[in-house]
């Protein structure tokens, strides 16, 4: 392999670090801003363990998309004014973003979508929908939900996942379940009405 392809396997446009509020100069993300690169802060990363059950060090994830490639020397120059350990190139940027929150790794504590950040224009929300099956599982969980409560007003379903279920149920009424659930609502008071005809 020549030289200047292997230089050009090294490039590349995602990057990853992890930035430590203990060792961060207080103006880092101004450091990162002054780039203007779309970049993503995770949540404060302060309940995580080690293997020994030990709580690792706080910090965050930090993930920067640049419009062109970008050679690890480039991206160490951020890193080191940051006083963060060396950069990572990032293999997929949605898989990064998921992992920000432990979104696919239940065994690991769950940050909230709430708190992940996003600057310069950097767009997540794609990276962050439910997958198929977490769909399913999360509509089975407001079917629960409405039957438990006995809800019958899609306002009180709406009104309670606003307030409590922000990061998943009212996404996903917002986007594409409302249909289903307001079905199931309206069935589950046809079905109460029915009750309450014949017991008068």
């Amino acid at each position: 392999m020549s030289n200047n392809n292997k230089k050009k396997d090294e490039r590349t446009r995602n990057w990853t670090f992890v930035v430590y509020p203990e060792s961060a100069p207080e103006n880092w993300r101004e450091i990162i801003n002054e780039l203007h690169v779309p970049w993503v802060e995770s949540p404060l990363h302060d309940k995580d363990v080690d293997p020994n059950g030990e709580v690792k060090k706080l910090h965050w994830h930090i993930l920067m998309m640049f419009p062109s490639n970008k050679a690890y020397n480039q991206i160490r120059e951020i890193t080191t004014k940051l006083r963060a350990p060396n950069p990572q190139k990032v293999a997929s940027a949605k898989g990064l973003v998921r992992y920000m929150i432990h979104m696919d790794n239940p065994e690991k504590y769950q940050y909230s979508k709430s708190d992940i950040i996003s600057y310069a224009g950097a767009e997540i929300s794609s990276y962050l929908s439910a997958t198929t099956a977490e769909r399913y599982e999360l509509i089975r969980e407001m079917m629960t939900f409405i039957n438990e409560n006995e809800i019958i007003e899609m306002k009180d379903l709406l009104d309670y996942a606003m307030r409590e279920r922000f990061d998943d149920w009212f996404q996903l009424l917002c986007d594409n379940s409302a249909y289903i659930i307001d079905s199931y609502i309206k069935s589950n008071r046809h079905q109460r009405y029915k009750i309450e005809e014949n017991e008068k």
